[in-house]
């Protein structure tokens, strides 16, 4: 098979501080994401918290992960599932105490798992006492204040809008206006004001000295606006961030502020990160974030918002390669987080999700794994309006408002009033299938994408082949299916990506990793590899068979806020939310496992051409 390299050079201006850093623990890791609100809850009163993360913390470890984020746990009226704070330095009382806190990262780091905690430095709550000074005409240069336009300054200083909907300012008493990006409890800082910078030192010092080990950074592009804050001139603007830059995003003054993080994170020794939650328009403008002197990792949204199909997909790779390669950093890669309706349901079955994540943890870099991915957990679409919490909900015309969706509170058990999650309810109703999708449903099930998790995982950590670099070699392959190589001393491995709706076969000479899928996977015209504890199925017909494309045992349709998400799965896709399992969940899915004994390449080998299953993922080893 022919093959291209996707491995950009390094420019000289960067090669020598990204050389130094190249042992990082953060280039190749899996980061866990844990979403405390919805996490688990210790206490009873229905909301997770963290002493209900360090409970459940041996979880994460032996799912094979080696750090955990934990999104916003400080005081804050809760505005924005916390991402409203209002002190920085306190740990808000329905999720504990700072003595939890400690606690947690102990028994993390007693597990050998790295802590990382949300920062929000775009903004503040507007129960802040900084904030509560300004609404009164004190301070306020620590935030955007400025008069209004038109008669008597009745309207907003420009037409910018808030992500969530409607105006992007807020009036108060005295006729002055105030900008927040967000909700209007969410009030901008201004960080041309040395205070606030100096305060942030501060707050970072705390909870690095408390022992964390890095910062997820909310809204990293965000802290600098253009110059006289001038008008953009259309409306629908939360649909253009990501796309094109604007004058409240991305700007460049953004990166002074993080050099001097870097230092400052620095200043504790090599181990302690950064990561920017930034959307840039661009890979090479994502790439700036993380230059040597910078942050050293950052989300790759591009891979997240790509479209199941593999030209697509291999273009954001190869642009995502090529712009940190540039710079000398790590990848990222990420299918759902607490903000995006989760990839299960996004791609339109749970086939396609299984794919995608040993798609994603094949790919060279570091991955992020979002609570409840590792169950094939799908969108909750049917939520009552009266349940959602969302201030995009409530608001209206910004993002699309279903992000309560993608946080439902996680099922641990089959039974109970909350699946487990606590010992009473939950904050959000939990969908009646929950405890099939449990991880005691799970655990020991050989075709449960629990144990897919599992599997990838420790392959990955123990293969040489996955996980670390920054390349991966393209071979020939078919359209609609993506093959490529990563090379080790240790020996390689080669990914199989099939997006289409018909099994493909493939010349290729090797033996059967892990599959996404049994169907017809390892199979080929030679002899097939027989691997311990997956689950024959019936093979497929001569035209695909099965069904292709279609989810196995599940009536199509669904609600009508499943159906909005049909269109972002590709062509073919039904989505069944009313099915036994959840959306998109089949019974007949299992993990082809390496042998007992661990030794990769070993077995059975295949000759000639080798079977990928429709929209499957195969590793094999070479």
């Amino acid at each position: 098979m022919a093959h291209e390299l996707t491995s950009p050079s390094l420019p000289d201006s960067a090669s020598s501080c990204a050389s130094a850093a190249r042992t990082g623990w953060w280039r190749d890791a899996v980061i866990y994401q844990v979403y405390v609100r919805s996490f688990a809850d210790s206490d009873g009163d229905g909301i997770g918290d963290l002493r209900g993360v360090r409970e459940r913390l041996p979880h994460i470890a032996r799912l094979g992960a080696d750090a955990v984020w934990l999104t916003p746990f400080y005081a804050s009226p809760q505005a924005d599932g916390g991402y409203d704070v209002a002190d920085y330095r306190a740990v808000d009382p329905v999720f504990g105490d700072l003595a939890d806190a400690d606690d947690l990262v102990r028994a993390a780091h007693d597990l050998g798992l790295k802590v990382i905690v949300d920062i929000v430095p775009n903004h503040t709550s507007d129960r802040h006492p900084w904030f509560e000074q300004a609404r009164a005409g004190v301070g306020r240069d620590r935030y955007v204040f400025r008069p209004g336009r038109g008669p008597g300054g009745a309207e907003p200083p420009n037409d910018w809008e808030s992500v969530f909907g409607g105006p992007a300012w807020t009036r108060v008493a005295d006729g002055a206006w105030y900008l927040h990006l967000f909700a209007p409890e969410q009030p901008d800082l201004n960080w041309k004001n040395e205070e606030v910078r100096d305060e942030f030192d501060s707050v970072l010092r705390f909870w690095l000295d408390l022992g964390v080990d890095g910062f997820r950074i909310d809204v990293a592009h965000g802290m600098v606006k253009a110059e006289g804050l001038p008008d953009i001139g259309q409306g629908q603007q939360a649909k253009l961030i990501g796309i094109q830059r604007l004058p409240f995003f991305d700007q460049d003054g953004v990166h002074e502020i993080h050099r001097g993080w870097r230092r400052l994170l620095e200043s504790y020794g090599p181990e302690r990160i950064g990561v920017a939650e930034a959307w840039a328009p661009t890979p090479e403008r994502l790439a700036l974030y993380v230059r040597p002197d910078e942050l050293h990792q950052a989300f790759n949204f591009q891979f997240l918002n790509c479209a199941w199909d593999a030209a697509a997909l291999r273009s954001v790779v190869d642009e995502s390669l090529r712009a940190t390669a540039s710079v000398g950093a790590p990848t990222t890669w990420v299918l759902s987080n607490h903000d995006v309706v989760r990839h299960t349901t996004r791609y339109g079955s749970l086939e396609r999700a299984r794919a995608a994540a040993l798609l994603m943890l094949a790919l060279p870099g570091s991955a992020y794994v979002y609570q409840g991915e590792e169950l094939g957990l799908p969108e909750v679409v049917d939520l009552p309006d009266e349940a959602r919490q969302d201030p995009a909900f409530l608001r209206g015309d910004g993002q699309d408002g279903l992000r309560d969706g993608s946080r439902v509170p996680l099922p641990w058990t089959q039974d109970g009033p909350s699946y487990g999650f606590g010992p009473a309810g939950s904050w959000l109703p939990q969908p009646r299938e929950w405890g099939a999708l449990s991880v005691a449903a799970q655990t020991a099930d050989p075709t449960s994408t629990l144990e897919l998790y599992r599997e990838a995982l420790r392959i990955r950590r123990e293969h040489p082949a996955l996980g670390a670099g920054d390349a991966v070699e393209w071979l020939d392959a078919p359209e609609g299916v993506l093959a490529f190589r990563r090379r080790a001393e240790g020996g390689d491995v080669v990914v199989t990506l099939n997006t289409t709706a018909r099994r493909v076969d493939l010349p290729l000479t090797g033996s059967p990793l892990l599959s996404s899928t049994t169907r017809g996977g390892g199979v080929g015209d030679g002899p097939a590899a027989e691997a311990p504890h997956s689950t024959r199925v019936a093979p497929a017909s001569p035209d695909g068979g099965e069904g292709a494309g279609s989810v196995a045992g599940l009536p199509t349709g669904g609600s009508p806020r499943a159906r909005q998400f049909a269109g972002m799965a590709g062509p073919g896709i039904d989505l069944a939310p009313e099915g036994p399992h959840g959306n998109g969940v089949i019974g007949d899915t299992a993990p082809v496992l390496p042998s007992p004994a661990g030794e990769f390449g070993r077995g059975v080998a295949l000759a000639h051409n080798v079977r990928v299953p429709a929209d499957s993922c195969v590793w094999w080893a070479i």
